[in-house]
């Protein structure tokens, strides 16, 4: 019985898994596809000739700085991810310990930002990132993106829980506010800190709306802007495209698979679920 229900869980986790892995099964196909095949109304479950022009066409276009883009990706998520999810962290435990008056309206005024559609706030936003010379600029493609309100809620309600009694053994030793936070809170919230800096990695990586306003310039393109530029094209390269794609996905499966254990951990001392 035992060995039936184990049997019957995996082939539960198949059936469920193939239709979260099948965009990648055919995001790989297409990419060792030739053209020809690829534009054949006959299909193929896998390509008949594995080719790599695809890879060599999204690389050696001198138009699309492929290449470039990814690092600029690499660069601005490496960045943003860290930064944000400590000032969000700093944030909520200021707002879950430091006893001041303005940090109810403050908790409040964070909560009515998470009410505003992004599209509101996108223009005003550009004009003055634009008026501060931040177009073309990695600054002007950074800074934006840095205050998370939903992280901010989420480090709030993690301090909220934390011991107070190791907070009242640092004031003891002599340690304010700051020294709290940095010896004690912020070692201790390590698998949330770690869980939201990989989601906010992701969220950058994936940004497409705001790099394409702001950095106008190919040397300022992201990985998502460069791989857009192929669709305005005449003639579309599909090999091409799917081949940049598949790169582009790479380092974010390879960060998820190193650190889902750190994701689940942060998503079970936020107490969220489903």
């Amino acid at each position: 019985m035992r060995r039936r229900a184990r049997l019957g869980s995996y082939a539960a986790v198949i059936v469920f898994a193939v239709p979260f892995l099948l965009p990648f099964y055919l995001l790989l196909r297409n990419a060792l596809m030739s053209r020809r095949e690829l534009g054949s109304l006959d299909w193929h479950w896998w390509p008949e000739t594995i080719t790599f022009q695809g890879f060599a066409d999204a690389f050696g276009n001198e138009a699309v700085p492929l290449a470039h883009a990814l690092g600029n990706s690499a660069l601005i998520s490496a960045i943003s991810a860290p930064l944000s999810t400590l000032l969000a962290s700093m944030a909520g435990y200021a707002l879950a310990r430091i006893p001041v008056a303005a940090s109810r309206p403050v908790f409040f005024l964070i909560i009515a930002t998470m009410m505003v559609p992004g599209a509101a706030t996108f223009i005003p936003t550009f004009v003055v990132v634009g008026s501060l010379g931040g177009v073309n600029t990695l600054w002007g493609l950074i800074m934006p993106g840095l205050f998370s309100a939903f992280a901010v809620l989420l480090f709030r309600g993690f301090y909220l829980r934390f011991p107070r009694e190791l907070e009242d053994a640092g004031r003891v030793d002599g340690l304010g506010y700051l020294g709290l936070y940095g010896r004690l809170a912020l070692p201790n919230s390590g698998a949330l800190f770690a869980s939201l800096g990989i989601l906010s990695f992701i969220e950058h990586w994936n940004a497409f709306l705001w790099p394409l306003v702001i950095g106008q310039d190919p040397e300022f393109w992201t990985v998502q802007v460069a791989l857009s530029t192929n669709l305005n094209q005449q003639a579309v390269n599909l090999p091409a495209l799917f081949a940049g794609a598949l790169v582009a996905i790479l380092p974010l499966v390879a960060l998820f698979l190193i650190a889902q254990r750190w994701i689940v951990r942060g998503v079970l001392l936020t107490g969220i679920k489903g």
